[in-house]
């Protein structure tokens, strides 16, 4: 975990840039609220929307980003005011809260967008537990919210945009109906997984029965099947586990005080930012932290606290579990399919963009499918992840999965070395170019064909060869993949992969 954490790539130090401005925009977000006069429940609402709005709203385009940042309070304003009025009403405020879940869920039909204003409302809700907000406080966590979000949008979108210079991503849009939708089924799985935790969460304590929903919804994010929701489950805990002991014996000798503690959660921001990408126990860990270094500066830090924080995190994440194996399930290897198919046709696509501007055109352009192609990997890495998992005992999938990564990596590296060649301004056309870009169109349709289980033939693996330009270099090297590909896809996944 923690190679993966200090060793893996970031192109383009996104992650470290992303870290970076958080805390930049986190911190002028709380300023401006101590400057306002606000209290510090009211400050620490305001940071809490600021780093929500600059986690969760990753739409494609900037301009995008900003509507649904300014859409974020119309959203978070009435679940405010719904949770603060149902303070005093527990059977009402539980059964809103599970609503709000649900529908939170149910809202990523909608896309990023969708995605982002269902968690701003479910954290919303969330937020008033933790905080134990009252209605008469409402006007000044108003105040503090709108604050923050003008401050932390002003470094995000105009002081530090960066995402002005990278290349858009195309969305994939989602697919099916009713129960076929994976959000419809995720939203009731969610609710009843809530619910779940819910009732556990009260058994444990009633002051504090927040916790076991809130580890519910945050293993229901980015999910989509059972596998993944269980490894997530699983790395929930373990972040917790080891950022409980280690957060305590940095959070406890600060006695609460202000800037120590200010630096600790800054600290512990840039670590959201910077390992949520490659690392979910790392990132856990990261909020285990802060929160302790929050409970801290509200003066209610105590062991068992965080204790207690640990035992319904575990219920949380156990009702996340029950629920995505009994209600609905959707099967990892369904859900790994069709990312995997997603990302072969992207190859193509990228593919036919290279060649078309190494044929003379001005218009073509991969970089938008080279951005699109690293998403759906990373989808791909995510659905794959409970089957690479050191725990998993399917040995056979495990290395058939390992397999696939492998050769899904080496198309992407090569893909991007054909883009890279393709920008070259004195790159020409060769006619075996447009042979090879051929051969990778049958490659992706043989894979992608789903009746090719049925069909005798699959395709060859080109001989190696050296070549000496570099444009054939790519495309040999990519199709040499996609042929190897063809075996851990398309044979028994029980069965054990031959040469392994």
């Amino acid at each position: 975990m923690l190679k993966r954490m200090f060793v893996s790539p970031d192109p383009g130090r996104l992650r470290l840039r992303s870290g970076l401005r958080a805390v930049l925009g986190i911190g002028p977000a709380v300023a401006v609220c101590g400057l306002a006069g606000h209290s510090l429940v009211a400050a620490i609402t305001g940071g809490l929307a600021a780093l929500l709005a600059l986690f969760t709203v990753l739409d494609a385009t900037v301009r995008d980003q900003a509507i649904t940042t300014a859409l974020l309070p119309a959203v978070g304003f009435p679940v405010l005011a719904l949770a603060a009025g149902l303070h005093d009403h527990p059977l009402a405020r539980d059964a809103a809260f599970l609503a709000v879940m649900g529908l939170g869920v149910y809202a990523r039909r909608w896309g990023p967008r969708g995605h982002s204003l269902g968690l701003f409302a479910f954290m919303a809700f969330f937020t008033t537990q933790f905080l134990h907000t009252l209605p008469g406080q409402l006007p000044e966590l108003y105040s503090a919210v709108a604050l923050s979000l003008l401050a932390s949008s002003t470094v995000r979108f105009g002081l530090w945009c960066y995402e002005r210079r990278l290349p858009v991503a195309v969305p994939t849009p989602a697919t099916g109906k009713g129960l076929a939708r994976a959000t419809t089924r995720q939203a009731i799985q969610a609710t009843v997984g809530g619910a779940l935790a819910l009732s556990a969460g009260l058994l444990l304590s009633e002051p504090r029965w927040y916790w076991a929903v809130g580890a519910t919804w945050w293993v229901f994010v980015n999910t989509a099947s059972r596998g993944e929701t269980l490894v997530r489950g699983f790395r929930r805990v373990l972040g917790t586990l080891i950022g409980i002991p280690i957060g305590l014996a940095v959070v406890v000798p600060l006695h609460g005080a202000a800037v120590p503690s200010a630096v600790v959660v800054a600290i512990s921001v840039f670590g959201i930012f910077y390992t949520a990408a490659v690392s979910y126990t790392w990132m856990v860990f990261s909020v285990t932290v802060m929160a302790g270094t929050l409970y801290g500066l509200l003066g209610v830090l105590d062991p068992a606290l965080l204790m207690l924080r640990l035992t319904e995190t575990g219920a949380g994440a156990l009702g996340a579990m029950l629920a995505v194996l009994l209600v609905l399930p959707v099967t990892t290897h369904a859900t790994t399919d069709a990312w995997i198919q997603r990302a072969l046709r992207c190859v193509h696509a990228c593919t036919a963009e290279a060649a078309a501007r190494l044929s003379g055109s001005t218009t073509a352009d991969p970089a938008p499918r080279i951005a699109e192609l690293e998403a759906l990997l990373g989808r791909v890495r995510l659905s794959l992840a409970p089957l690479v998992h050191p725990l998993s005992p399917l040995r056979a999938r495990k290395a058939r999965a390992g397999q696939v990564l492998a050769l899904l990596d080496t198309c992407a590296r090569e893909v991007r070395g054909l883009a890279s060649v393709a920008a070259d301004p004195e790159a020409s056309h060769d006619a075996r170019l447009a042979a090879a870009c051929w051969r990778v169109e049958a490659s992706v349709a043989a894979l992608t064909a789903p009746d090719l289980p049925q069909r005798a033939g699959v395709p060859s693996i080109p001989p190696h060869q050296a070549v000496a330009e570099p444009a054939l270099a790519h495309l040999h090297g990519l199709e040499r993949a996609l042929a190897e590909l063809a075996a851990p896809l398309h044979s028994d996944p029980r069965a054990p992969l031959i040469g392994v």
